[in-house]
């Protein structure tokens, strides 16, 4: 007899098979071991049962070698807490100790996770669970957490909006000890219609939608899996079940039976037991159960050997489970629908209902999937999405291969259309898209897509994460969006939004189930400290779940390639990032840093990375955190990217403030390149939304205007404002690493800027859309033709997959910086005035150099100085810029050209 407590490990047939338990009914406790006999020897092995006999721990010695073996066992692993640190020669005591504990405590948080769910992967699925889901079983299920609430119901137009109708049950079936409550939707029978006789009968609503009711009886389906997949003699327990209970009890309790306490024998021991059973069954025919049997040398501290036929054991484990026949009983969509009328509809508006110790609560969903957040001037509610399969949406392309550079193009729905209203999504793919591709890029990058109550914050004020924006259309139309831009060859990236949440209580949430610290820290360090919005509480298992799963949401349901991780600052510091930074190394490790924040950090690129390896991931951090694009298990945070903010804040700050003749060469280079760690998986660009967006101004605005075409701008100006324009751009996506980002509409230099509607414009959206007949003026179109031509030079020479720039010229006097990326050199003029017929830079390679792009010809925009005589030069054998070859080449002021070695020649 075998109690829960006791131990039990099975492998296969042919191996050991070791049981601790005891012989109950014999008053001495005997050492069982089982042994299965396979073909070349059989196997014994014995074990002790008794505690008494066991050795005593040697605590002393297990506490001196645990260090050691844990070290051990890292290494192997290949995992060194400080790895990134002897990478890049970074010497600090203070952050290594750091990182150290840090390691210690991510695997104490696996642990604790462990002890509530099988795995991080199912950690990190709980929308499979929690939200509104349809179960096989005629009903919907809900699942929300809520552990400040005491009461919790659904309310909606499906039942009136009654806070009683549809609640949680008392108990734990209703609500659990960690916070979460389930309620139960049960569809309702039609009229006429009688319920299923069996009690778990199950629908396939999805994958045989048209099939309905075969009209085959569950008696009939079990009938036949009875003679059909139990052989003779293994049905015997089935087909009568009671058998033994019922002899037990005969034997017992019967008239033949003991009728008093002394007529009571002593129950004799397992062996006797067993040996009376062998003589009963002695007679019997063969089984096709496995067959064992049990030696006994008649010791009293003996051994059994239970010997087992491997041929039989491995006969009856290859024997497959009777799924089928229980699948056969699942019934259709069609059979559903005519027996049931579905307790919440598709397109059904809802909420929950909490009483909580403030008073009632109504609030929209957290793990909602489409929200309306404001519903006519009212309140905001959660929509039921559940189209019928023929109008749900069907995937027809496959993802893009991951791409060896990326050239992203960055976007917003609601601002992506020529007129002065909100975009959908459908006008993005019938508008957008194609321009996106025939202007050269290889992904898009979706900002303010998630739902937002205000549209003012762009989309950064997220109130709803498992949402898309109702305002541009049905989570159907953005999977067709997805979809068409994997058609063309294009990834999508979501720029995801979890280091903080909108403030507001009726649509997101905050105070979500009427305590302050749900899902956020308590206090002040719940807000962040200039932006007023919500802190996300990292170091609960529950906001860990909820974030986790949000990502993987994403990937699972939308197909999105990767993620852009905004304002991650916010999270990683108390003070928001807000603090000034001098590079110090304590300055990433003090008590201002949130340890939680990098730990979920660290989980969720190992989840992602795990789950999906395509799946790309980019950091916005100005501080620059060390070990950002390190892989976690040498120390590192995980992220494939980073995103380098201070090249665009230094273009800005040229343009506004410097005159050019003073810009410093030196300062453009150390900018644009950083400290060279991680360069190559730096993400570059010129101006993104927020030259745009938050107040300022495109570089077009600031260097061409508004007056395009007219008078009051001179020739001159014009030429300027074009070169540089040109010039910024180029080098900024060619020096640094494989990624390049562009904000819609600044290829072709749309000079307006971005207004949101807001009280203090009257809510005009003149200036929230992109003026794509800009690209009828030939200014504009010029500009568009150098950035697209700039993108095929990378898609057919592989510019920015290549390794890191060597940067050998950077002459602050003359202001031109030269430097080689492959079989590539560039050259840049900044210069407002000089021009010099036979610039002297050096090249690694001797040979013949063709220009492959110039940003001053004709067709760009430029003066076209350049004779067809002067687009190929060759090498000379003189010393420059440390290299044993030189190139002399013509440069006028304000331009760039990029050649490319299409001859070697030996000397």
């Amino acid at each position: 007899m075998l109690s829960l407590a006791d131990s039990i490990r099975i492998s296969s047939p042919l191996t050991e098979t070791r049981i601790s338990t005891q012989l109950f009914g014999s008053r001495t406790r005997r050492g069982i071991t089982i042994v299965r006999s396979s073909r070349r020897q059989a196997r014994v092995s014995r074990c002790k049962c008794s505690a008494t006999e066991q050795p005593q721990p040697q605590r002393r010695k297990q506490r001196a070698g645990k260090y050691k073996k844990e070290k051990s066992e890292e290494e192997e692993k290949g995992i060194d807490p400080v790895g990134f640190l002897s990478k890049y020669e970074i010497n600090h005591k203070a952050f290594a100790q750091f990182l150290r504990e840090r390691y210690k405590s991510l695997k104490d948080l696996k642990d604790e996770i462990l002890t509530r769910h099988f795995s991080l992967k199912e950690m990190s699925t709980g929308y499979e669970l929690l939200g509104m889901h349809r179960n096989m079983q005629h009903r919907v299920d809900y699942l929300e957490w809520a552990p400040g609430a005491r009461y919790c119901a659904l309310i909606g137009d499906f039942n009136g909006w009654s806070t009683t109708d549809n609640c949680a049950r008392e108990g734990h079936f209703g609500h659990d000890d960690y916070g979460y409550w389930f309620i139960i939707l049960e569809d309702k029978l039609r009229q006429g219609e009688e319920p299923d006789k069996l009690y778990f009968q199950q629908y396939n609503y999805m994958d045989d939608y048209d099939k309905g009711d075969t009209g085959i009886t569950v008696e009939e389906i079990f009938k036949k899996a009875n003679d059909e997949y139990w052989e003779p003699g293994e049905d015997r327990f089935i087909k009568s079940r009671y058998e033994v209970a019922a002899k037990l009890y005969e034997e017992m309790f019967g008239p033949n039976g003991p009728q008093t306490e002394e007529e009571l024998e002593e129950m004799p021991d397992a062996a006797t037991r067993y040996k009376a059973l062998k003589e009963q069954q002695k007679n019997d025919p063969s089984s096709n159960l496995p067959s064992y049997d049990v030696i006994d040398n008649g010791k009293e501290y003996d051994i059994f050997n239970v010997i087992g036929d491997p041929e039989s054991f491995k006969k009856f484990r290859m024997k497959q489970p009777p799924i089928p026949y229980w699948l056969e009983t699942k019934k259709g969509r069609k059979g559903w629908v005519q027996k049931y009328m579905p307790a919440l509809p598709h397109g059904s508006q809802y909420r929950v209902y909490f009483n909580t110790p403030n008073g009632p609560l109504e609030r929209v969903p957290a793990w909602a999937t489409f929200v309306i957040p404001d519903a006519d001037g009212k309140q905001a509610v959660a929509v039921h999405w559940e189209p019928t399969p023929e109008y749900a949406y069907k995937w027809k392309h496959k993802q893009p291969v991951k791409p060896k550079s990326l050239r992203i193009y960055e976007c917003h729905i609601g601002i992506s259309g020529q007129e002065p209203k909100i975009s959908s999504f459908n006008d993005f793919i019938s508008k957008v898209l194609p321009h996106v591709k025939e202007a050269g890029y290889n992904a898009i990058q979706i900002i303010g897509v998630v739902e937002h109550k205000d549209y003012f914050t762009v989309g950064y004020r997220v109130t709803n994460f498992y949402a898309v924006s109702s305002r541009y259309g049905t989570p159907d139309d953005f999977k067709r969006l997805i979809d068409e831009a994997h058609g063309l060859g294009l990834l999508v990236f979501l720029e995801i939004v979890h280091s903080y949440a909108a403030a507001d209580e009726m649509v997101g949430l905050s105070l979500f189930d009427g305590t302050n610290d749900c899902y956020f820290h308590t206090g002040k360090r719940g807000h962040h400290k200039f932006w007023g919005t919500r802190m996300f509480k990292y170091g609960d298992l529950d906001v860990l779940h909820f974030l986790l799963s949000n990502l993987n949401w994403w990937v699972e349901e939308y197909h999105v390639d990767g993620f852009h991780f905004h304002s991650l600052s916010s999270m990683l510091y108390t003070h928001n990032g807000f603090a000034s930074f001098t590079g110090d190394m304590d300055e990433y490790c003090n008590q201002y840093v949130d340890k939680d924040a990098l730990l979920y950090l660290i989980l969720a690129n190992e989840v992602l990375h795990t789950l999906h390896p395509n799946v790309i991931t980019i950091a916005e951090d100005a501080t620059l955190y060390p070990g950002l694009c390190d892989q976690t298990s040498q120390g590192g945070l995980g992220f494939d990217y980073f995103a380098n903010l201070s090249a665009s804040e230094m273009w800005l700050a040229l343009l506004e403030n410097t005159p050019d003749h003073e810009w410093c060469m030196s300062k453009i280079v150390t900018t644009l390149v950083g400290n060279r760690q991680n360069t190559d998986k730096m993400l570059l660009y010129a101006e993104n939304h927020n030259q745009s967006i938050s107040g300022g101004c495109s570089f077009a605005e600031i260097l061409i205007g508004n007056s395009v075409g007219k008078s009051s701008i001179s020739q001159e100006s014009l030429l300027r404002g074009c070169s540089l324009h040109k010039m910024i751009r180029l080098i900024t996506c060619t020096i640094g690493g494989h990624a390049y980002l562009n904000f819609m509409g600044n290829e072709f230099g749309h000079p307006k800027r971005v207004e949101f509607p807001m009280s203090s414009n009257n809510f005009s959206f003149s200036l929230a859309n992109r003026s794509w007949d800009l690209l009828e003026n030939d200014v504009h179109y010029q500009l568009f033709s150098f950035d697209k031509d700039m993108m095929d030079l990378d898609k057919n020479g592989r510019i920015l997959s290549r390794g890191l720039a060597n940067i050998h010229h950077v002459n602050d006097t003359t202001m031109v910086i030269s430097y080689l990326r492959g079989p590539n050199l560039f050259v840049f003029n900044f210069h407002p005035v000089n021009s010099y017929e036979r610039y002297t830079v050096g090249v690694e390679e001797a040979g013949e150099y063709q220009i492959t792009l110039n940003t001053d010809e004709k067709k760009y925009g430029g003066r076209g100085l350049f004779g067809h005589d002067q687009n190929l030069q060759r090498t000379i054998n003189r010393r420059a810029d440390g290299m044993r070859i030189c190139l002399e080449v013509p440069l006028p002021s304000r331009s760039a050209q990029v050649y490319k070695l299409t001859r070697i020649l030996r000397a």
